[in-house]
């Protein structure tokens, strides 16, 4: 559990475990719930009786199953309590039920919440993904779906990888203090395979450490932060000459530039 600041109140944000390793994030206060990406309805609707809450938003950010499974049954289950539901969701995919169809700086406004998000466009893990980011509150914070995870990123299932590394140079960009919450608990994995990239990376060593305590001790390692993972993180750092010359190491046809050593480290994750 974890808190966005606002200028007028706290609105806490916590993870839904569902299936063997998504996270369901819940955006709420003490009467109202958003959730982003629900897969499986019975583990939110169990949160909502649980901390007697109401539904109204439901936020999506790309069309997998695992992120909008639940979302039939949650209607269903809205309607039955007379609650008014909205879904928000990208406009170049087909969510279901969606009512707003999102592009990129679309703004969400949330009033029950007291939080507004700015939509971002990244496609690379699916051609129409996009990203939820807190706009002029106090704590940055970054939903993310399947694009940036701690550690790596999403699967190229139907994006370039020009696209995703373009959609990572905009979350890159982002304060650094940002938390970032992604859709999955990979970050153990990601690290083993982070640490065959850039091995001598003294803050990965570091970071991998305290992701092995907390793992150990079953705890979530999300959120994350923008400054970390652009320390650790070898799917934001395809810019820097170790990357490139240790891309060039497994496949010696790789360029010395940004494109090709991204390419190449997701050409190799996927082999990992």
């Amino acid at each position: 559990m974890s808190t966005i600041k606002t200028n007028n109140a706290d609105i806490i944000v916590e993870a839904l475990p569902a299936f063997s390793d998504n996270y369901i994030w819940a955006i709420t206060n003490e009467t109202k719930a958003a959730l982003v990406d629900p897969g499986d309805a019975d583990v939110c609707i169990n949160f909502l009786e649980k901390n007697k809450l109401i539904l109204n938003t439901i936020l999506i950010t790309h069309h997998h199953a695992d992120h909008t499974g639940g979302i039939k049954k949650l209607v269903a289950y809205c309607q039955q309590q007379q609650w008014s539901l909205t879904i928000y969701g990208p406009a170049k995919e087909n969510i279901p039920h969606c009512d707003v169809k999102l592009t990129e700086n679309d703004i969400v406004n949330l009033p029950d919440l007291e939080v507004s998000f700015t939509v971002i466009d990244l496609p690379g893990h699916t051609n129409g993904h996009i990203a939820y980011f807190t706009k002029n509150h106090i704590t940055p914070v970054l939903f993310c779906g399947d694009t940036l995870f701690s550690g790596g990123c999403g699967r190229l299932f139907e994006g370039t990888p020009k696209q995703m590394l373009t959609s990572l140079t905009k979350l890159a960009n982002l304060p650094e203090d940002t938390k970032v919450y992604c859709a999955h608990e990979y970050t153990q994995a990601n690290l083993k395979f982070a640490l065959t990239v850039d091995p001598t990376n003294e803050n990965l060593l570091s970071y991998s450490h305290q992701v092995n305590e907390l793992r150990d001790n079953k705890q979530s390692t999300i959120p994350t932060t923008i400054k970390i993972e652009k320390q650790i993180n070898p799917f934001l750092r395809s810019h820097e000459q170790t990357i490139q010359a240790n891309a060039m190491i497994f496949d010696s046809n790789t360029l010395a530039n940004s494109l090709d050593a991204f390419t190449t480290i997701r050409r190799w994750k996927d082999q990992f």
